[in-house]
């Protein structure tokens, strides 16, 4: 982030509950200035009442279009956009519904670029920013059970390797944070989306529909511990594009690449030989 301006303006969606109360927190205690971009507004009225002078509160559902358009007008000058807004889903590919699947990808694929893009014009103008994509683990890699939900994270994490590719030459950096297990509400029954059961998935997406709920509050880690690495990499000279914050998820990360690399040694001498042969 070039030109850095102090306090910085943070743009954050689903500010009220997990990771993005612990970016708002952690944005307000380093002298910073929050817009919180919540469905429900009235859910900020205690964090608005011991910041009254920081923390903005504006209404915004990231599926629909046009109030996305009129928070980032309301928001004014935006140095940090933080995409969070997000929920979980359960189920596997065959049990989860198409309005679900297109759901998912609405809230955390199409969402997060359309503010991406709505805020880069200005970011473009005035050479630095940044946007911090609030993925996954499960946005680098997949399991059975969570396939939807990884699919929507994947595809958010390569539009912005792309996009930091087009946009670090201007001054804006973009960080992909991907967790692992975290004491957010994100666990939480009644928060997550679990598709209609059949009996030939218990053994493999069981697991995750019984597992994932019965996690809630027992993860190991610390949502105000994962806002401090976050502000720890804004602005670093030569930043990493992907911040991997927890023991699982580090070791999860480094299993995939692992199993990518083997699997391509395997293959490699198929793969090596495909063209046409010398005439």
């Amino acid at each position: 982030m070039s030109a850095e301006t102090t306090p910085r303006r943070w743009l954050i969606t689903g500010a009220n509950s997990g990771f993005g109360a612990a970016f708002t927190r952690a944005a307000l205690a380093a002298g910073d200035q929050v817009i919180a971009a919540v469905r429900r507004p009235e859910s900020m009225a205690e964090i608005v009442a011991a910041h009254p002078d920081r923390v903005e509160v504006l209404a915004l559902d990231v599926r629909d279009a046009q109030a996305a358009e009129r928070v980032v007008k309301e928001a004014g000058r935006v140095d940090v956009l933080v995409n969070n807004a997000g929920y979980g889903i359960v189920g596997a590919i065959e049990e989860t519904a198409e309005a679900d699947l297109r759901d998912a990808m609405e809230v955390m694929f199409h969402g997060p670029l359309r503010l991406t893009q709505l805020v880069l014009p200005q970011m473009r103008e005035r050479r630095g920013g940044a946007i911090v994509q609030v993925s996954s683990m499960g946005g680098f890699m997949s399991f059975a059970g969570v396939g939807i939900y990884s699919a929507a994270k994947g595809a958010l994490e390569l539009a912005s390797e792309a996009l930091a590719a087009e946009v670090n030459p201007l001054g804006i950096q973009v960080l992909i944070v991907e967790p692992g297990s975290f004491r957010t509400s994100f666990a939480k029954p009644a928060a997550l989306r679990v598709g209609s059961a059949i009996a030939d998935y218990d053994a493999t997406v069981g697991v995750i529909r019984d597992g994932l709920p019965a996690s809630d509050q027992q993860q190991e880690g610390d949502p105000a511990k994962a806002a401090a690495a976050v502000l720890a990499t804004l602005g670093q000279p030569d930043p990493p594009l992907r911040l991997t914050l927890g023991p699982d998820a580090v070791a999860a990360v480094r299993g995939k690449l692992a199993a990518v690399g083997a699997e391509l040694d395997a293959t490699a001498h198929l793969g090596l030989h495909t063209g046409y042969d010398a005439s």
